[in-house]
C-alpha cells in the first residue's frame, strides 16, 4: 500500500496531465479553426459594407424575405486568355419559424472561363438565395450556377427599382483590371472538411443550416448582423 503522501501526489501528477492534456486539445481545436474563423470575419466585415453602401439599396430593401445569404469576402480572378476565380464563402439560412439565422455553412466557389482578359481583380461578393430552389441546390454537394439554378446581378444605383426572379442574386465589388464579376457558371461546393474543422466533427450542411444540430458561438455576430438587417428592411414579399 502507496503512503498517504505518495498517492496524494500520484492524483496530483495524473491530474496535472489530463489538465495539459485539454488545454492541448482546445488549443489544437482553435489553431484548427483559425482559417475558418478569419472567413467568417472577412464575411462579416463584407456584409455591413454592404449594407451601408448606397448602391446596394436594393439588397437592403429585399434582404428581408429571402431564404439565405452566401458571402464570400475574397474572389480572386486572374488570367491571361484563358481565366478563371474562386473563393471561399459561408452561407446561412433563414428558419422560417424562428427567425432566427443559422449558419455558417463553408462553400468552395470556382468558376473557368475563356476570352480576351488580363490582370487580377479581387472581388467580394453577397448573394441573395431568394428560392426554395435556390436553397435546396445548396443543400447538394455542388451546384453550377446557371445551370442547376438561375441567377441574376443584383440591381445596383440607378438601377435599384427592377424587379428580379431568379433562384440567386449576385452583389459585388471589385478593384482591378476586370470590371466586374460574372458568377454565370461558377460551381459551388461543400467545403466538408472546413465545416468539419469549424465544428470538430463531420457535419453536413442540413445539420448547421435546418436542423441547427452543429453551432459554433463564434459566427453569433455574424447571425446577429443578418437578423438585424433582414428586421429592419422592407420584405421583398
Amino acid at each position: 500500500m502507496l503512503p498517504i503522501a505518495t498517492g496524494v501526489r500520484a492524483v496530483r501528477h495524473w491530474a496535472a496531465l489530463v489538465g495539459l492534456a485539454s488545454l492541448l486539445a482546445i488549443g489544437g481545436q482553435a489553431s484548427a479553426q483559425t482559417e475558418q474563423q478569419d472567413v467568417v470575419n472577412a464575411a462579416e466585415t463584407t456584409f455591413l459594407n454592404f449594407m451601408r453602401d448606397p448602391d446596394m439599396t436594393w439588397l437592403q430593401r429585399h434582404i428581408s424575405g429571402v431564404k439565405a445569404v452566401l458571402i464570400a469576402p475574397q474572389v480572386v480572378k486572374a488570367g491571361w486568355i484563358l481565366g478563371g476565380s474562386g473563393g471561399r464563402a459561408v452561407l446561412f439560412a433563414r428558419n422560417e419559424q424562428t427567425g432566427r439565422w443559422e449558419g455558417p455553412a463553408f462553400y468552395n466557389l470556382a468558376t473557368a472561363s475563356v476570352g480576351f482578359q488580363a490582370g487580377i481583380a479581387v472581388s467580394e461578393t453577397v448573394m441573395l438565395v431568394t428560392t426554395g430552389k435556390g436553397l435546396n441546390s445548396l443543400l447538394a454537394t455542388s451546384v453550377k450556377l446557371g445551370g442547376d439554378a438561375s441567377i441574376a446581378a443584383g440591381p445596383v444605383g440607378a438601377g435599384a427599382n427592377t424587379d428580379v426572379t431568379t433562384d440567386f442574386v449576385a452583389f459585388s465589388r471589385s478593384k482591378g483590371i476586370y470590371g466586374g464579376l460574372n458568377l454565370d457558371g461558377t460551381v459551388i461546393s461543400v467545403a466538408d472538411g472546413w465545416n468539419h474543422a469549424y465544428y470538430g466533427r463531420a457535419v453536413l450542411p442540413t445539420d448547421i443550416l435546418l436542423t441547427a444540430q452543429a453551432h459554433n458561438p463564434q459566427a453569433d455576430r455574424l447571425a446577429e448582423a443578418l437578423s438585424r438587417a433582414a428586421s429592419t428592411n422592407t420584405s421583398m414579399r
